[in-house]
């Protein structure tokens, strides 16, 4: 029989009916996302719903950094540095969080995967247009990864979208020019469609904001937290790298890439040269 002194009873306020009341599993639509794991391995292996769990939860996690880089850019467009600089201090937690969930997948030994990968198809994270969004948001834009998703409107139609819009940096370069910086023009006015290539006279001005920081406090404060956000999208890169090294060594993607040949390249990318070409030059 049940020790009465380990039973805490429900307070009488809990709110029990909820035929009225909007309950917590509604509200998420619990029932939908919890019964949307579909394990395809037959028979079905266990270590399969892991590996659906965590790449359901990266997804869910970069809708949400989507939605705060897009506001970063509304936020940087109408001169509202403060909020902006809220939104890029959250998707700095959400990187984190992202970057720990490796090590939960790295649970996965190379023979528990081979047991179900074949069954994965051609399916593979490279066709994750959520973190292609991510990308082209943060300056990574390449028109070519379109014809990627020409089966999905939704995914296609985002993703043209963002490629037309200027990126969060090149939002960033305007506010600056707003504020009595000297931007290039060739800057301001370069095809938004491609991506952000390192402009040499950028330098001087990252230089003055960085050398006279009392004097540019938000400026200076902003190219931080971008450096801080690249960083933590550089760690996440290099985790998804080892986790996949440790699990299909050198083998192709399901997706058809080079696998970690394709990662490593992925690591020599940057969203904002300039920011770490200008470490060079402060103090001489």
């Amino acid at each position: 029989m049940a020790d009465p002194g380990n039973i805490r009873p429900i307070e009488d306020s809990v709110v029990r009916d909820f035929t009225v009341n909007l309950s917590y599993g509604a509200y998420l639509h619990l029932d939908e996302v919890l019964s949307a794991q579909h394990p395809v391995s037959k028979p079905e292996h266990h270590d399969e719903l892991l590996f659906i769990v965590q790449h359901q939860t990266s997804e869910l996690w970069l809708k949400l950094v989507l939605h705060e880089l897009r506001a970063v850019q509304d936020l940087l467009a109408a001169d509202d540095l403060r909020p902006a600089l809220k939104s890029l201090a959250r998707v700095k937690h959400i990187q984190r969080t992202l970057t720990d969930q490796w090590s939960v997948l790295a649970t996965l030994t190379p023979s528990e995967y081979a047991e179900f990968r074949s069954f994965l198809g051609t399916s593979s994270g490279f066709q994750s247009d959520q973190y292609r969004s991510v990308e082209f948001v943060l300056g990574n834009k390449n028109a070519a990864m379109l014809e990627l998703f020409h089966h999905d409107d939704r995914a296609r139609s985002q993703l043209a979208d963002l490629l037309a819009r200027p990126s969060v940096y090149d939002e960033f370069l305007r506010y600056l020019a707003r504020h009595g910086h000297p931007v290039p023009a060739a800057v301001l006015d370069r095809d938004v469609t491609k991506p952000h290539t390192f402009c040499e006279d950028l330098v001087p001005v990252f230089r003055t904001i960085y050398e006279n920081a009392h004097e540019y406090w938000e400026a200076y404060e902003t190219c931080e937290e971008l450096v801080d956000l690249e960083e933590n999208f550089q760690l996440w890169r290099f985790r998804h790298l080892k986790t996949v090294e440790r699990t299909i060594g050198i083998k192709r993607g399901t997706g058809g890439s080079s696998g970690v040949t394709f990662l490593r390249k992925a690591l020599e990318l940057t969203f904002f040269p300039e920011l770490y070409a200008v470490r060079t030059e402060i103090g001489r």
